[in-house]
């Protein structure tokens, strides 16, 4: 008879993972059928590697690598007070979350995806770890959006059109709304300790402080590197953005780009969205904000869907089939 724990693995790496995949081509089959101009972006995308500015391309394709480095890094130092694991085991482990992540509602899958690496008894410590540097990840983004509105309010008059379908008015509300909750959110994040004691404090929730008490160990010389490797890796994403738009001939300042896609992390970090990846959403947003400032929509899809491919979509492709090679059950 073969035992339990075989089955488990046998459905695992040759039923569930195939299965994921498969989603992960019926997913982007879906989100690009609905796409406008669709013949003419995947033209442009066509062209991107040979052209002119090709190398802006294979830059963007370079900095594909460097921004799950930098997050590979992050998780590596995160999970250092319960397992060291080397810099490639991190960069599988964020590859695998990603998979997970990728069609689950707000990135919950992520954290699944990650523990996989961690031993047992450190996985449940390993998520709240996970949700810091989620943390110092989500106070950048939201820290750079509201630069980005402060960059729009002084550039643009009152007498301009909507953006996003908001009025002067409801975009300086958004920027109030917006640096409020980062300014609660960094206090938090250097007062994790807080938390802790907030738990111990409930009778029903006192058992789970084993597992985040971890988070005491956390200093502020670690909690100011978990955001400087932030800080640079959402500058990649911002540079991939820039760099891609030029190659897809969207005619826009560099630092209009750069402030208005600030603008569109914090959007699509706001928003609510089943798959953290929908492409209908960041087209939508992207569309809306960078047409103020260029009349060319088909560059504007294209780059859109160029980010979201390489950044993404090729990452957890890559995860999936890290995940059909994970032991979870060692032989006795």
């Amino acid at each position: 008879m073969i035992p339990a724990n075989k089955n488990i693995k046998i459905i695992f790496k040759y039923v569930i993972a195939p299965l994921l995949g498969g989603w992960l081509f019926y997913s982007l089959y879906q989100q690009i059928k609905a796409q406008p101009d669709l013949t003419q972006s995947i033209d442009l995308i066509k062209d991107a590697p040979f052209g002119r500015q090709a190398w802006e391309f294979w830059l963007v394709i370079i900095l594909v690598f460097i921004n799950w480095g930098l997050e590979a890094k992050k998780w590596k130092l995160l999970v250092k007070p319960i397992q060291k694991i080397s810099f490639f085991t991190a960069y599988k482990s964020v590859l695998s979350g990603l998979t997970l992540s990728l069609n689950m509602p707000n990135r919950i899958g992520e954290y699944g995806g990650r523990i996989l690496y961690i031993k047992d008894g450190s996985r449940i410590k390993a998520i709240s770890l996970s949700i810091a540097g989620s943390i110092s990840q989500l106070i950048i983004t939201l820290l750079m959006g509201c630069g980005g509105l402060m960059y729009l309010l002084v550039s643009r008059n009152k007498h301009s059109d909507p953006v996003m379908g908001l009025s002067i008015f409801w975009i300086q509300v958004l920027l109030f709304i917006s640096a409020l909750v980062t300014a609660i959110l960094i206090l938090f994040f250097f007062r994790l300790s807080w938390l802790i004691r907030i738990i111990e404090k409930i009778p029903a929730a006192g058992k789970f402080v084993q597992y985040i008490n971890v988070l005491e160990e956390f200093n502020l010389k670690l909690l100011l590197r978990l955001l400087s490797l932030s800080f640079f890796r959402y500058l990649v994403f911002v540079i991939q953005y820039v760099l891609l738009l030029q190659v897809l001939h969207v005619e826009i300042l560099w630092i209009d780009a750069f402030w208005i896609i600030t603008i569109l992390f914090l959007v699509l970090a706001i928003v609510p969205s089943f798959a953290i990846a929908d492409l209908g959403i960041r087209g939508k947003f992207s569309t809306e904000l960078l047409s103020v400032y260029s009349a060319n929509t088909v560059g504007i899809i294209g780059t859109t869907f160029g980010i979201w491919f390489v950044n993404l979509f090729i990452p957890a492709l890559l995860g999936s089939i890290l995940i059909m090679s994970i032991k979870f059950f060692k032989d006795k």
